[in-house]
């Protein structure tokens, strides 16, 4: 076969493997934003707690940033989309089992804990939307589980006195500035 036939292999071969290869980008791009929906449904609904979508959105985070890492170089072999499938299949039963785990949000009883429900509204909107990252989310629950932990303590003695209702209401304070910011920025899903 003469140059020009080899050529014309080459390229038929090019064309022919391209839909697939912009196929299963598709796929995993659909992929990732059903599991930021289940995961920001179950912050809605209560499903997940403030800790665990913190570390389901660490753990999207971090496959993002490998999945880039694999990019960078143009040539995103079947290997490495075969690897990112299995990873994305780990992130999808870890979602399913704290979803459905005995681990929920606490209630809403009381003024803290309404405008911690608001607060989870609003984080899982902004997954839902695609206005927070899974970086971005991840801090924000982090940062959400760090008050109900603080708050749960402070309680514990069966006193929550004035001051540390003001101390928590400040920490509310900042975290709604950071759901804010994080939503408004350039930043998205």
């Amino acid at each position: 076969m003469n140059w020009t036939g080899r050529l014309t292999v080459v390229a038929l071969f090019g064309a022919l493997a391209l839909p697939a290869v912009s196929q299963s980008n598709q796929e995993i791009n659909q992929r990732k934003e059903n599991q930021q929906d289940r995961i920001a449904n179950g912050v809605q609904n209560g499903s997940l707690t403030a800790g665990e979508t913190a570390n389901l959105e660490h753990k999207e985070a971090a496959l993002n940033r490998e999945e880039r890492r694999m990019k960078a170089d143009g040539n995103f072999t079947p290997a490495e989309r075969a690897r990112i499938n299995r990873q994305q299949n780990a992130l999808s039963r870890q979602i399913y089992r704290d979803k459905h785990n005995a681990a929920v949000q606490p209630g809403t009883k009381g003024a803290i804990n309404q405008r911690k429900e608001n607060q989870q509204d609003r984080i899982a909107q902004g997954i839902k939307s695609g206005q927070l990252t899974a970086g971005e989310a991840s801090r924000l629950e982090a940062r959400e589980a760090r008050i109900n932990h603080q708050q749960a303590r402070m309680k514990a003695d069966g006193n929550f006195t004035p001051a540390e209702r003001a101390k928590i209401t400040r920490e509310q304070n900042r975290t709604s500035k950071a759901i804010y910011r994080d939503k408004h920025n350039a930043r998205h899903q």
